[in-house]
Formats: C-alpha cells, structure tokens, sequence
C-alpha cells in the first residue's frame, strides 16, 4: 500500500500536513473529508515520469542527523530483532519519529519496502541521509539473512560517533566563547573607550609614551577602518569557500592541513578513526575487503586522506596486504597499521580494525582535551595582555603629568 503526503484545511481553516497510507489518493481525500478536512494537495510518494516526484525530490533534500540515524538504526533494529517484519517494523518507527521529516522518509521507505524493493534498495533512494556505507551494511546484512545484527552493529557505531561529535562540541564550546568575548572586548576598548581617554591628553603639549601613541593608532585605525577589515574578511572568506569548489586547490589545501603538526595530527586521527570503524563494520557484515575499502573513501572527507585510501585500495586489488598499502602514505598512525597487520596474521581483522577504531578514538579524545586545556589558558592570557597594555598605555600618560605636577 503507497504513501500519500497531504495538505489540508481542517474544520478551524488551519492548514494541516501529513502522511497516509491508502490505496489511491482519491481514497485518501475521501478519508480527509470524513474527518471533516478540506483535501488541497495529495502527493504520492513514489517515482513518476514526466515532473519531479516527491520521492525524487526527498532523495535531493530529505536528510537525517547523525542522532536521528542512530535512533532510527537502533529502533528499526530492535523491533526486527523482536519479530516483526520490516514494514510493520518501519511503520512503528515512523510513527514514533516524533518529526515531520523523519516520519515522511521512513514512510516513504516503507512504501518503496511494500512495493516489493528490498530495504537496501529503499534507501538508495535518500542517499542524503543513508550513505553508501550504511546501504551497503544493510544490503550485506539482507544477503546472509543477519539484518537485525547488522543493523545492531550500525547503530553502536552511529551512536559512538555521535557522542564523539557532541563531546567535542562541548568541550569546544567554553574556548570559542573565550575567543568571541575577548575580540569584543578589544574593539570595545579601541573604539569606545581609548578615543574618551585621548581627549584628556588632547590639550596637554607634552610627547606622549610609544606605547601611549601605538596604542592611539590602533584605536584610531580600529574606528575608521574597521568596516573595511570586516569587509576584507568577509570577502576573503567568501572567495577562499567558492576556491574549494576546484577539487585540485581543495585537495592542496586538504594536504597542508593533514602535514600540520598538532591540526594535521588531529585531522588525521580522526579520519583514520572512521576509516577503522567503517571498515570494521562492514568486514564483520560480509563485505568483501576490496570494496569495503572502496566504500570506506567515500567516508574520509580529508581528500588527501582519501586519496591515499584509494591508492591502497589500488594495491590491495593487486594481492598486497592492507597494512602495507596504508604505511607508506604516512598518513595513518603507526599503532593503527601494526594492529591491522596483526589482525591480518592472526585473520582476525575484522576484530583488530573495531580495536583499532576504539584506540584511535581514545587517541584524538586525548587530542582533543591537550589542545581544548591549552587553547582555554592562552585566550585568558592573550585577553589579560590587551587589556593590560591598554591599561598601560592609558595610565602612563596620567603618571607622567602627576610627576610634572609634583615637581612643580
């Protein structure tokens, strides 16, 4: 049975909106008349020729959050695991997505499901919010017949990496707010306060300090230039976004950034992180080496990273080992290779990449905390110098013509 989407004007004259199951849509606007609603729109959502399809044009905009993902993983799991076939199951999920447009994906699945599609192939349709990598589990999964194991492991896995995310988040809250408050402060100061300060020196023939004078500049130049900083900044950024768009200054830019010393460090544990966990996931679901290493490139988004994955990719195709194919980019932390070599030896990799994936996840949570603890004190003492100079370069002035005063 379809999925319809519907508008309409209920008894009050507020719009309404919405998903329901029926065989046509003229039955659905019969339902939507019983209940005293006035029907304005009924779409169903499969492919149609000729127009776009609202199955169409979810697949371009229908997406799905990391801990959206996850619940639906877990939840559509569970209900499997319990018995229920997969549409009854997606029909449970759908109903208690408590969101317009998860509910319309999952209902939008369902349909695709109970036209005879298998789910994999249901969620090819919202590549968006299904990644290759997640289809390809669910399809292996579908093959052995181990759908609510498989969907069990995708759900551990989108759960951690959803805590990854939301802690580094947090922990990356209380340094941007230090940076945001202190930029705030200093322009106050060199636009508001240190011009009323200048006007007690205004009158006075005496040479001002160095510090006084640079400080005078600074705010002169802050008040009557700053438009145009902001602009130049704006405009940088701006230009530097659309330069990524070229694949080749991308990829430069991806390369420097992944060489850094602490930043490259980072990047290059966290990808070698999701590199691990996907490819552990899907050698435990039946995937085949090669192509998981195929599909597991498409999830590093560093693209010199990803370049080097499908370099190893290249010769792993051509009877070399995994570990082997990854050293040589210098790319991948050494513990990460030598535990896929042992795992390779021991023809437990599947094992050894989830142990790997684990580590390098404690790795850049370690990472993360060095540089969050360090960048905390450096914006205390970056915001204490200012203010201190400024303070100075103010109070200096005012010392002198006390001296001079005393003297007289």
């Amino acid at each position: 049975m379809p999925a319809f989407e519907y508008r309409s004007l209920d008894a009050a004259g507020k719009v309404r909106k919405g998903f329901m199951e029926a065989d046509s849509a003229r039955m659905v606007r019969q339902k939507l008349r019983d209940k005293g609603w006035v029907p304005i729109d009924v779409s169903e959502t499969r492919d149609q020729k000729g127009a776009p399809s609202l199955l169409s044009r979810l697949g371009r905009s229908g997406n799905l959050n990391m801990g959206e993902l996850a619940l639906f993983t877990r939840q559509l799991s569970t209900l499997i695991r319990s018995g229920l076939p997969v549409e009854q199951a997606l029909a449970a999920v759908g109903r208690q997505a408590g969101k317009v447009h998860v509910e319309r994906i999952v209902m939008a699945i369902r349909a695709k499901v109970l036209e005879g599609h298998s789910l994999a192939r249901a969620l090819g349709e919202f590549p968006r919010a299904f990644s290759e990598m997640y289809r390809a589990t669910v399809a292996a999964g579908e093959s052995s017949g181990h759908l609510e194991q498989v969907l069990e492991q995708l759900a551990e896995y989108l759960e951690n990496r959803a805590d990854t995310g939301r802690s580094v988040m947090q922990a990356l809250i209380y340094p941007i707010f230090m940076l945001v408050f202190s930029v705030l402060v200093v322009v106050a100061l060199m636009t508001y306060v240190v011009p009323r300060m200048v006007e007690v020196f205004t009158n006075n023939a005496q040479a001002l300090p160095f510090i006084t004078r640079l400080v005078i500049s600074v705010s002169d130049f802050f008040r009557d230039w700053l438009w145009l900083v902001a602009l130049l900044l704006v405009t940088g950024v701006v230009l530097f976004v659309r330069a990524l768009r070229n694949p080749k200054f991308k990829l430069r830019v991806h390369r420097r950034l992944a060489r850094m010393k602490l930043l490259g460090a980072l990047i290059c544990t966290t990808e070698s992180s999701r590199l691990a966990s996907t490819l552990g996931i899907l050698s435990r679901s039946g995937v085949p080496l090669v192509e998981a290493l195929d599909i597991s490139a498409q999830v590093v988004g560093n693209l010199a990273i990803r370049e080097a994955v499908r370099t190893a990719t290249h010769r792993v195709r051509e009877g070399g080992s995994l570990s082997r194919a990854l050293e040589p980019s210098g790319y991948f932390p050494p513990m990460l290779v030598q535990m896929i070599a042992s795992g390779e030896v021991s023809g437990e990799l599947d094992r050894m990449l989830t142990r790997a994936a684990e580590y390098q996840e404690r790795e850049m949570g370690a990472v993360v905390n060095t540089m969050v603890s360090l960048l905390g004190p450096m914006m205390l003492l970056m915001m204490a110098g200012l203010v201190v100079v400024i303070v100075m370069a103010m109070m200096l002035p005012i010392m002198q013509m006390n001296s001079m005063f005393g003297l007289r």
